[in-house]
């Protein structure tokens, strides 16, 4: 069988950076981390095998660059989300429903993280990346927890923004992995109702969700 090998085309290093980045999460998405292999990946990606030595010092360095993406994508997603309104509890509350909704609540990126955590367990350069992606998304959440009336104080506003990430966290896996199992928009509505209660703030109804094609 034919391997997938994209076309050649003369690139800027970044965007050979970012196709190899991407082809490893395709791969992983569709076999697992087991189908990620150097070749495959360069297969993909249109370029030689050799060359990823150019871009990444080892096939490690490409897994954490990976990993470092694809949280660092559904960060941005979400945060986009909550950039559509001034108002802060609408800005939460967006923030929070894109977090539990397609494409950020998606089947294969649950898989996909949860195929790296093994990779976190075992590698502290990885560790240090799930730490930062973590707390960039916090910090985010956290911002937004602050931004609300009466929650300006940080300490109180870090402590809070770990209860509420932990609630979207429970239920991206569970919604991600059982998707079948939930109502359309169960997940983000449970998540507003849980988040609004540990915030003691009427969070509004969030903006209906764009029709976004699903990707890793």
């Amino acid at each position: 069988m034919a391997e997938d090998r994209r076309p050649y085309r003369r690139e800027t290093q970044e965007h050979r950076r970012e196709a190899l980045i991407t082809a490893a999460l395709e791969l992983m998405a569709e076999g697992g981390p087991q189908a990620a292999t150097v070749r495959a990946i360069a297969a993909r990606a249109g370029i030689t095998a050799g060359l990823i030595r150019h871009y990444f010092q080892s096939k490690d360095d490409l897994t954490r660059a990976a990993y470092a993406t694809l949280m660092e994508r559904m960060t941005a997603e979400s945060l986009a989300a909550s950039c559509a309104t001034d108002d802060p509890a609408a800005q939460l509350a967006a923030f929070v429903a894109a977090s539990l909704r397609p494409p950020v609540m998606d089947g294969e990126r649950v898989r996909l993280w949860a195929g790296f955590l093994h990779h976190v367990r075992r590698d502290p350069k990885m560790h240090a990346v799930h730490e930062a992606t973590y707390l960039n998304y916090r910090d985010r959440l956290q911002a937004l927890i602050q931004a609300l009336p009466g929650k300006g104080d940080p300490a109180k506003a870090r402590v809070l923004s770990i209860a509420c990430n932990a609630v979207i966290d429970g239920l991206w896996m569970e919604g991600g992995t059982l998707s079948d199992s939930f109502a359309a928009g169960e997940m983000e509505q449970i998540g507003l109702s849980a988040i609004a209660a540990i915030l003691n703030v009427p969070l509004p109804p969030p903006p209906p969700a764009p029709n976004s094609a699903e990707v890793p």
